[in-house]
């Protein structure tokens, strides 16, 4: 290697930093042995700030712009070595290119539930989670009580931290607040100032701030969302006996939708139980009222009359099989007519809602009686 090569790598004339990396927010300027020529330019672009070690101690602070390292330039250094307005020769020093961009979409949340005391549901337990930023507003002091030497600091060195305090800063707001659990998603973004009003105040000491703090999700233990949720079903479901004919017509046109999952079967036990609930809003009569709540004012001082005769019968509905098919449902009228015609014969397979599987007419109690009123088939020749 020549003089001059050497005498070209002791010396550095142009000083800067460019950051690709998004989450670098200090970084020292490598020299490795290399002295700093004085009058040398130190470029310091926006979101950026240079500061000088000098022997250990902090020196200058520069920010953005274009500088000329000259002893009118660096009153600190200039103070430090004592030099005087002829210094003319090359200076060792440690410099570091501080990040002061915002930096954004950064994770917190609550690792172990927040105990507090709901004024609806007592003593509860939430957990939360969201998004924050933050940006280096005094990098001397950034420098003095968070980096020290590291050559390259980066925000995973720092959110570690800045967690911890989140976490206390916002159970600490949460739990006083006096707001409802149920309340706090219309309130999150006055809560979100506040807790990044109050964390700001402990980065204040480490020369940094949080600008922007958010609440995405504030949770209550699976247990209690159960539960909350059955409520709210509840509530949804306001009458209880509306809301139980209303199911049981779902169940009915749901049943007769799905021909593959029972055909016949699902047909004929939805009008079964379509036939049932219309006795049964016919005995409560028109308004759903009892009949004893409808009858007039002076029968309550009678006798109590004798109790009403049960409802008659519900009367059973058929299914016919046949080569592989069913039909129906048929009334009981019905399949006397099929059985007079003779479409309808003891080995013909039928079922009715509550019967254990297929069986023919003829050993079905209630179908037999067709066959044996039946008059014999006339004689020949007549």
């Amino acid at each position: 290697m020549g003089i001059l090569d050497f005498l070209s790598g002791q010396f550095i004339d142009v000083i800067h930093w460019t950051d690709d990396s998004r989450d670098t927010l200090v970084w020292r300027f490598e020299r490795e042995g290399h002295e700093i020529k004085y009058g040398a330019k130190l470029t310091v672009r926006e979101g950026q700030a240079a500061v000088f070690i000098h022997e250990g101690q902090m020196a200058d602070v520069f920010t953005p712009g274009l500088y000329m390292l000259e002893t009118n330039n660096m009153p600190i250094m200039t103070s430090l070595q004592h030099w005087d307005h002829g210094f003319q020769s090359p200076f060792k020093s440690e410099i570091y290119f501080v990040n002061t961009n915002r930096f954004t979409d950064l994770k917190w949340g609550t690792k172990n539930p927040v105990m507090l005391r709901d004024p609806e549901f007592g003593p509860t337990r939430i957990r939360a989670f969201g998004t924050y930023s933050v940006k280096v507003t005094e990098p001397a002091r950034f420098m003095t009580e968070i980096v020290g030497t590291d050559g390259e600091f980066t925000t995973d060195e720092i959110t570690f931290q800045i967690r911890n305090i989140i976490v206390q800063e916002s159970s600490r707001v949460m739990a006083g607040s006096g707001i409802p659990v149920l309340d706090m998603a219309a309130n999150t973004g006055d809560m979100g100032k506040l807790i990044a009003a109050k964390v700001s105040e402990v980065l204040a000491d480490y020369g940094m701030m949080m600008p922007e703090f958010y609440i995405e999700n504030i949770s209550l233990p699976p247990a209690v969302e159960a539960a909350l949720d059955k409520r709210t079903s509840m509530g949804l479901a306001g009458d209880l006996g509306k809301f139980t004919q209303y199911s049981a017509a779902e169940a009915m046109t749901a049943a007769a939708q799905n021909p593959a999952g029972g055909g016949g079967m699902g047909a004929g036990l939805g009008m079964g139980m379509g036939m049932a609930m219309a006795n049964q809003m016919a005995q409560a009569g028109p308004w759903g009222a009892a009949p004893q709540q409808q009858q007039p004012q002076q029968q309550l001082h009678q006798a109590p009359a004798a109790s009403a005769p049960p409802p008659p019968p519900v009367e059973h509905v058929w299914h016919i099989a046949r080569s592989g098919e069913t039909t129906g449902p048929f009334s009981k009228a019905d399949m006397g007519r099929k059985a007079a015609s003779g479409e309808l014969t003891r080995d013909t397979h039928v079922w009715t809602p509550g019967q254990d599987g297929w069986m023919t007419a003829g050993d079905v109690r209630e179908l037999a009686q067709l066959f044996t009123i039946l008059p014999p088939p006339p004689p020949p020749g007549v």
